[in-house]
């Protein structure tokens, strides 16, 4: 299990009340985020956003004399990577703190980590194909399709479904981990399961890349 403990990164300092925000932004520029946390005697005091700066009079001012757009935003070191992505996507974050039971502050985790986590749990990384059924959401089974890639000597190596609201489909994605997929989708098809796509391991990297590029702009905009 991948809990926020694990996803912290430590190449990112916090900042204090009395840091300026011309230095806040110029850790932001190094960095590539528009966001770092205020912490004082180990406590989470908040996080200042580049813009929070930007629509101030005066960058020479310290960070702890702003008016912060954001909440106290953080996950406890405990919380399950889920929470993690739900937090840092809702808010569209760039770094997310993580504080333990006692709200001492720990670290924070980027999204550029946690994009590179996201990427091992779906084995990204390991060779084989990827397969896009397209099924209604009541006959969905993963038990059955599951039973049809092994009856092909092959194994779902990460799966996932994308449902649309008002919609009576959805999108199960598989990751399997054999490249000649020809035995697996004649089966699906002899079940009158319909393919929406497929992709070998190279077609699908440079889709993922596509897909994670524009995930990480939609979160930095």
């Amino acid at each position: 299990m991948i809990i926020a403990q694990n996803l912290i990164s430590q190449d990112i300092h916090p900042l204090k009340t009395s840091d300026t925000g011309e230095l806040a932004l110029k850790w932001m520029d190094e960095h590539k985020i528009h966001h770092l946390p205020i912490v004082n005697n180990a406590q989470l005091l908040g996080v200042i956003a580049e813009t929070d700066i930007l629509d101030s009079s005066n960058i020479h001012d310290p960070v702890g004399s702003y008016s912060l757009s954001l909440l106290r935003p953080f996950v406890l070191s405990n919380e399950h990577i889920y929470e993690v992505i739900k937090t840092i996507t809702s808010l569209k974050l760039s770094i997310l703190p993580v504080v333990d039971t006692q709200q001492n502050y720990l670290g924070i985790i980027t999204l550029e980590t946690l994009v590179v986590k996201i990427a091992e749990m779906a084995s990204i990384v390991e060779p084989g194909g990827l397969i896009v059924l397209n099924v209604n959401i009541h006959d969905y089974s993963l038990s059955q399709i599951a039973q049809i890639v092994e009856g092909n000597d092959a194994k779902i190596l990460s799966s996932y479904i994308t449902s649309t609201q008002d919609s009576t489909k959805t999108e199960v994605t598989l990751k399997v981990n054999r490249e000649d997929l020809s035995p697996i989708l004649q089966t699906f098809y002899r079940y009158n399961y319909t393919v929406v796509a497929t992709y070998h391991h190279s077609e699908y990297e440079e889709d993922l890349k596509r897909k994670l590029e524009s995930f990480m702009n939609y979160l930095n905009m």
